[in-house]
């Protein structure tokens, strides 16, 4: 059995990724703890919970960060909707978080699963840094972080060189960046290149006539326009899914690279840039195995099986 702890701004790409780790075989969900960042804390505790029902399950959740470090909280509303989940209707309140604070839930489970606890962050890094701050040892201790942000390759989603959940806190990637964590990045590029959603698709995982099936695509209903509008994309692309489909299966990252990566802690348009150095020309020690392709197939293999 593995042990996860998922970290989470629950939106609607985020509750995909969280059905498709609570349904995976041989995967325990220790905790999930939530973050701001696509939506408030608040409305985000909401969307996970809600999943995690609908999934049939109990999972201990807990609140964490309300806001970046330093910075004012910028949430990304106009891409999965006011209420993070496509605004379509879903009753998203009334629930409540497991009593705990998630900085101290995230220190306690990876003592409690030394070099067993694989972490999954799905959102800005407020709560990693906060727990990496107040307990250092803890960073060796990690087997594996696998952490959906940044950029390895191409453009950004909120900067022309900027990922958002890099962007909403730099200064807590940074911290996390240089944690000395074994850590995974799977960037913006890997969903716009191999987890996009057209209309056909869409229909095709809807048909499977579930649930899940259903609630998975309809909750796509507000960022499927910003993708196709703003982002210029065929579809919706689903970054945190193809983030867990990886964490849950390594093989589903077809070609990485151990490189250094450093996140620019600026104002403009380069902050939360996560500056790649894929020549080595810094001389600097790898910090992030890079995942620079991964495969569709596989990806969408595990989200369909989830959601049957």
């Amino acid at each position: 059995m593995r042990h996860f702890l998922i970290d989470t701004d629950t939106a609607s790409d985020d509750a995909v990724a969280l059905v498709m780790a609570l349904n995976y075989p041989a995967v325990k969900i220790e905790a999930i703890t939530l973050v701001a960042g696509n939506v408030s804390l608040a409305q985000g505790l909401q969307n996970a919970l809600y999943t995690i029902e609908l999934c049939g399950q109990k999972i201990p959740t807990y609140n964490g960060a309300a806001q970046p470090l330093l910075r004012p909280l910028k949430t990304a509303q106009v891409v999965h909707g006011q209420d993070g989940m496509g605004d379509i209707g879903l009753e998203l309140s009334g629930r409540q978080a497991d009593k705990g604070n998630a900085i101290d839930v995230i220190i306690d489970t990876i003592k409690a699963f030394p070099y067993e606890l694989e972490l999954v962050t799905l959102g800005p890094l407020t709560n990693i840094a906060l727990a990496l701050a107040k307990a250092p040892e803890i960073a060796p201790l990690v087997k594996q972080c696998t952490i959906m942000g940044g950029i390895g390759k191409g453009h950004g989603n909120i900067t022309p060189v900027s990922e958002f959940n890099i962007w909403v806190d730099p200064e807590a990637a940074r911290m996390v960046f240089d944690s000395g964590m074994k850590m995974k990045m799977v960037g913006w590029d890997i969903s716009r290149n191999h987890a996009c959603i057209d209309e056909a698709l869409s229909e095709e995982i809807r048909n499977i006539g579930t649930p899940l099936a259903t609630f998975c695509m309809d909750i796509q209903n507000v960022v499927k326009n910003f993708a196709t509008t703003t982002s210029k994309l065929p579809g919706f692309d689903l970054p945190d899914p193809i983030a867990m489909a990886i964490a849950l299966d390594s093989n589903v990252a077809t070609l990485t690279e151990e490189l250094y990566v450093e996140v620019i802690i600026a104002d403009g348009l380069t902050r939360g840039q996560t500056v790649v150095d894929h020549t080595g020309v810094l001389q600097k020690t790898p910090n992030m195995e890079v995942v620079f392709e991964a495969s569709r197939e596989q990806f969408l293999a595990m989200l369909k099986a989830a959601v049957k």
